[in-house]
């Protein structure tokens, strides 16, 4: 090799080791407190959360027994985009998650929109779970009368105090909440399971697969019903990526993430594929309706009052938990775009607990705004909300499956190490994936008005992205290129 050839390869190097650095010097701060069951079970509780225990009711009624396949396919999707995110965690485990993995592959503004889009995820999101905090205590007669934005509040405030004492205490009331949903589902899982087997009437319906075909077959109102609820299926399966925020604060990453994020597959075929199955064999798909858990229908159809209580109480505690993570995960990516100078630089401050504290309670103020909602529109909030946090999903995942392609580009450039977890089928998976995303958000504009508003809406937030990229940069800022010196990137982003 020539002395040119060395001296560059050597140059290329120390870039690259610069780069690392100033990469790294964003994570620093955090404690790696959470366990390999805290992550575990923070994969598995991503995946299940009001999206099938509230949801899924109003589904059914739309969509009927169709509603299983598609969760299926969503299912398998949003696996493929959990491998991607796997392959990169794997790279390198960071608190920043697909925003710093975003800065890293395809620069400062790739990351500063990516970052944004999750934060209008979570804060759309966290409205539509105090929504149904809100809703399910109005099950019970004692709260029939409590007003919907008092519920709301409480909820905020518990989630708040969670979500500021330290991610220990995060993880292990995940762990619990997480475990509270699983046994829950399984429960249903082997009762439902024992009562069609053998073959006891539920709500003096005869239980049996003939429901499903006496009532219309699988597709009741047709492929087009359907097809729209992708989106709000989509919905139900946000959260999975917070396993890679997680990352970041886990003890040894790189040999407990592949084993959690593996095991979400099967967890999502049995969860939702069976559970809907289940549902739709044990009592009509008519009987579901919007607003109330279509588990809380099945056990109160059972002629067991309590049990509706108690299963009521479980969604309550999911509904709890996708708050609470909501918090945590915009917490991280807030402080990984202010270190990035995609945000307001306040947002970067820690706590003594190591809790990004000035993120956290940015999303609250969000929060309140759903407090708000709840009090002025209590019966739309739900579905209008929804729709809006669906574009933040879309675009989450489509940003972590580019930057997985463009990791397997730097790694056959030599720019970076390749690494043993791989997306499955790549890249032929990467681009079906992104297709996907593509179509989903395609059919979201078929499902007038909400969707149809919502799609419409696009322009809008494009211009609100651009006029906060103009407010947030000043002169001496740059924004950072893979294809830039990091040396000078650096001193520029230091000064």
């Amino acid at each position: 090799m020539s002395m040119k050839a060395e001296g560059r390869l050597s140059v290329e190097h120390s870039q690259q080791g610069d780069k690392n650095a100033w990469l790294a010097s964003h994570e620093a701060g955090y404690h790696q407190n959470l366990s390999k069951r805290h992550v575990q079970m923070i994969a598995l509780g991503g995946a299940i959360g009001t999206g099938l225990f509230l949801g899924a009711g109003a589904r059914l009624q739309i969509a009927g027994p169709s509603l299983a396949i598609v969760y299926l396919v969503c299912g398998l999707f949003a696996f493929l985009i959990l491998r991607a995110l796997g392959e990169l965690v794997m790279h390198r485990p960071t608190s920043g998650s697909f925003v710093s993995y975003s800065r890293e592959f395809m620069g400062e503004k790739a990351s500063y929109v990516a970052g944004w889009m999750y934060f209008l995820n979570w804060a759309m999101a966290g409205i539509v779970d105090i929504t149904a905090v809100a809703l399910y205590m109005q099950y019970w007669d004692a709260f029939a009368s409590v007003p919907q934005w008092v519920s709301a509040l409480v909820a905020l405030a518990i989630v708040t105090v969670m979500n500021l004492i330290g991610v220990k205490w995060f993880g292990e009331m995940e762990f619990w909440f997480a475990l509270i949903k699983v046994a829950a589902l399984t429960l249903f899982l082997v009762v439902g399971s024992i009562i069609l087997g053998g073959g006891i009437a539920v709500g003096g319906h005869p239980t049996g697969l003939h429901l499903i075909t006496e009532n219309g077959g699988f597709f009741p109102h047709g492929m087009l019903a359907a097809l729209v609820l992708v989106q709000g299926v989509v919905f139900a399966y946000a959260g999975i990526e917070l396993i890679g925020v997680a990352a970041g604060e886990c003890q040894d990453a790189k040999a407990v993430l592949p084993k959690a994020i593996n095991s979400v597959i099967w967890r999502i075929a049995i969860f939702y594929v069976g559970a809907v199955i289940l549902l739709v064999c044990l009592l009509p798909w008519t009987a579901y309706k919007a607003g109330e858990s279509p588990f809380v229908t099945f056990f109160a159809a059972l002629g067991i009052p309590w049990i509706g209580s108690v299963m009521n109480m479980v969604v309550l505690t999911a509904a709890l938990s996708s708050l609470n993570s909501g918090l945590y995960s915009t917490g991280r990516v807030l402080r990984a775009l202010a270190m990035g100078g995609s945000a307001p630089t306040f947002m970067s401050r820690m706590s003594a607990q190591s809790v990004p504290y000035a993120g956290i309670l940015v999303t609250v103020a969000i929060y309140i705004v759903g407090v708000v909602l709840n009090y002025l529109v209590p019966s739309r909030v739900f579905e209008i909300v929804l729709n809006i946090s669906s574009l933040g999903v879309i675009s989450t995942w489509g940003f972590i499956v580019v930057c997985q392609m463009k990791f397997r580009h730097a790694v056959a450039r030599g720019e970076a190490q390749a690494v043993s977890y791989r997306m499955p089928g790549a890249p032929v998976t990467s681009w079906l994936t992104l297709l996907f995303l593509a179509g989903v958000l395609g059919m979201m504009a078929f499902d007038y008005p909400n969707g149809t508003m919502t799609v419409a809406a696009l322009p809008v937030v494009a211009l609100l992205l651009v006029a906060g990229w103009l407010l947030l940069r000043r002169p001496k800022a740059v924004m950072m290129t893979p294809t830039m010196p990091s040396v000078t990137l650096t001193r520029k982003f230091l000064e």
